[in-house]
């Protein structure tokens, strides 16, 4: 019995190429279009029943596409991914994207060619799947506003407020902010939560203490960098990630300054290595296991019941309090 990648070989196109020619052909080059139902047609298939074929077979394999398989922040959602997964019978294809879009179409494309049965994206963007009906996806992590798309994700504005709030309990007032990209939504999220936790204690905010980072180590070390050089004082200094918060840290201890005699620094995520920095860590800790766990449920449902109604999942980030903040000294050295 022939198969849709012998088609292709002979057409010398991809399978996504003759899964799009199939199903959605008004997308697909008359010239190729020809070529592959000439094909098919010279093998006895029609085209009808070759694609019933592609949308009724079961790989019971999923792509989980991450934009940096470095950041330590993903190794507990995908632990969780996986072990749901592997209770339900399903295998995990990690796919690094690099936040690149011709990436993330080549992982979506499986999909198309009934490679694997669904994906599950943890940035902030949907891929085009060309297949009748539900799209088999999952947004974990990040989210997106279509409401189609079933997501999961924290309450960043809130967990950003908790954290302001807690700071400023201590008896800051002179917080800086270090925000990441703003094309992701989490990010427009913890900055406005942290404007809300400025807001609710009648500070207002201050642009000489903002910086943008792009989640990494050395993010946070060049956005401290930039706060010292735009002249303004802060006692504390709240990040959008852990990485960066690190960075931070690195920044001030190598400028001779106290953490957090002279200044406090809290993060986010609460990724493995924030209890072992020095001072450890205050952080907003993510339930990144159940948020893997309950993406691949999410999954599993659509792929059973492609009629099941979208949902938006938001758990809650816990305030983990460590070694890296603590009260505000008026009489320490100015930052």
């Amino acid at each position: 019995m022939r198969t849709v990648k012998e088609i292709a070989a002979i057409a010398k196109v991809s399978v996504a190429t003759v899964s799009r020619a199939l199903q959605r052909p008004e997308i697909v080059s008359e010239e190729t279009r020809q070529r592959i139902h000439e094909i098919v047609k010279r093998l006895g298939y029609t085209p009808n029943a070759l694609a019933r074929n592609l949308r009724t077979a079961r790989t019971r394999l999923i792509v989980a596409l991450l934009p940096d398989i470095a950041n330590p922040f993903f190794s507990e959602v995908i632990r969780g991914i996986e072990q749901v997964a592997y209770e339900n019978g399903y295998s995990v294809l990690l796919g690094e994207t690099q936040s690149n879009l011709v990436r993330e179409q080549a992982y979506a494309d499986m999909v198309a060619a009934r490679q694997a049965d669904g994906i599950i994206t943890m940035f902030h963007r949907i891929p085009t799947i060309p297949v009748d009906g539900r799209l088999p996806i999952v947004n974990a992590c990040e989210y997106v506003k279509d409401r189609s798309i079933s997501s999961v994700y924290v309450d960043n504005v809130a967990a950003a407020a908790t954290a302001v709030d807690y700071l400023v309990s201590l008896g800051h007032r002179d917080i800086a902010f270090v925000a990441g990209p703003s094309s992701s939504p989490i990010c427009v999220d913890r900055e406005e939560g942290y404007q809300l936790g400025l807001k609710r204690a009648g500070i207002r905010a201050k642009p000489a203490l903002a910086a943008v980072g792009d989640f990494s180590i050395e993010a946070g070390e060049r956005a401290v960098d930039h706060l010292l050089a735009q002249g303004g004082t802060f006692t504390a200094v709240f990040c959008s990630n852990d990485e960066m918060a690190i960075g931070a840290m690195r920044a001030l201890i190598s400028r001779g300054l106290r953490v957090p005699e002279d200044v406090s620094v809290v993060g986010f995520d609460d990724i493995r290595f924030s209890r072992y920095t020095t001072p450890a860590l205050t952080t907003l800790s993510q339930p990144k296991n159940a948020l893997g766990r309950e993406a691949m449920t999410m999954l599993i449902e659509i792929l059973n019941d492609p009629e099941v109604p979208p949902r938006k999942r938001v758990l809650s980030a816990e305030l983990v309090v460590r070694g890296s903040t603590g009260p505000c000294r008026r009489d320490s050295r100015s930052v």
